[in-house]
């Protein structure tokens, strides 16, 4: 099991965690010493203790609220997911139309062979 030393709040911890997982340790105490940070700006230097509890609940209250944006983002999502999917009329050519084009074109085919044959002629 590695053993890894962070630092939190100017203060080193060593601390262990299953192999793999080291950049997620590090990464989550990069966040509690991203909260000590201001608290120990504004009180001085405060006991290990207290100092750990602030920057934890301080984390809380943030994953507390990311949690609730969430709930709201996924209710809204399920909202919009049940609504019916809004359809454009698609415009159906009659069997008339295809039938007209087809006698057009062949019309104009015969058309083409007599100009053809004329200009043979």
């Amino acid at each position: 099991m590695p053993d890894l030393e962070v630092t939190i709040g100017g203060r080193p911890f060593q601390v262990s965690c299953q192999p793999g997982e080291e950049h997620f340790l590090r990464s989550a105490a990069g966040m509690l010493d991203a909260e000590a940070a201001p608290i120990i700006a504004q009180m001085g230097r405060l006991p290990e203790a207290k100092m750990l509890l602030m920057a934890g609940l301080m984390l809380a209250d943030k994953t507390a609220a990311v949690e609730d944006e969430l709930r709201g983002l996924r209710a809204r999502v399920a909202e919009l997911e049940a609504r019916p999917v809004a359809t454009r009329d698609v415009a159906v050519i009659p069997a008339q139309v295809n039938e007209t084009l087809a006698e057009i074109a062949a019309r104009a085919e015969a058309m083409a062979a007599r100009v053809e044959e004329q200009l043979r002629a």
